[in-house]
C-alpha cells in the first residue's frame, strides 16, 4: 500500500445510555451535522418501542441491539471481473462493516416507511427487525440468498 491506513476516530459514548454503539447509530442517522436532532429522534423512537412492547421484559436499548443483530448480514457479494466476465463473489464481512451495514439498512428502511415522524418510523422498523420481519430483515435475507446462489464462485475470493 502506498499510504498509511487512516486512524480510527474515537467515538464518545452517548449521554443517556453511555453506549458507543448508540453514538455510531446516531451519527449514521444525522443529516447536516444536526446531532441533537438525531439524538432526539433516536430517544423518542426508543421511548415508543418501550411503550408499544411492554410485554417484553427487556429494556428498549436491548430490544434495539437485538434488532440490529437480527438484521446484521454475515456475507455479501462483491463484483469481481475475471477474463471479461463479471462474477458476484461471496465474501465474509468484517465485524466493523457488519455493524455499519446493519445500522445503515435499518435507517434506510425506516426512512422509506410511511408514518408520522421519523421517530415513529424508526420505532416501527426496530420492532419489525426485532420480530425478524420488515425491510431491513428482508435485505439481509436477500444478501444471504445472493451469496448462497453464487457460492460456486467463492474460489475467486481476493
Amino acid at each position: 500500500m502506498r499510504k498509511a491506513k487512516p486512524k480510527k476516530r474515537v467515538i464518545l459514548p452517548d449521554p443517556r445510555f453511555n453506549d458507543k454503539k448508540v453514538s455510531k447509530f446516531v451519527n449514521h442517522l444525522m443529516y447536516d451535522g444536526k446531532k441533537n436532532t438525531s439524538y432526539e429522534i433516536f430517544y423518542k423512537a426508543l421511548d415508543a418501542v418501550s411503550a408499544k412492547m411492554q410485554n417484553e421484559e427487556k429494556p428498549a436499548l436491548e430490544i434495539w441491539k437485538q434488532a440490529l443483530d437480527n438484521i446484521t448480514p454475515q456475507v455479501e457479494v462483491k463484483s469481481r471481473r475475471i477474463g471479461g466476465a463479471t462474477f458476484q463473489v461471496p465474501t465474509e464481512i468484517r465485524p466493523d462493516r457488519k455493524e455499519s451495514v446493519s445500522m445503515k439498512n435499518l435507517i434506510l428502511y425506516a426512512r422509506k416507511r410511511g408514518g408520522k415522524s421519523m421517530a415513529d418510523k424508526l420505532a416501527a422498523e426496530i420492532m419489525d427487525a426485532y420480530n425478524n420481519q420488515g425491510g431491513a430483515y428482508k435485505r439481509k435475507e436477500d444478501m444471504h440468498r445472493m451469496a448462497e446462489a453464487n457460492r460456486a464462485f467463492a474460489h475467486f475470493r481476493f
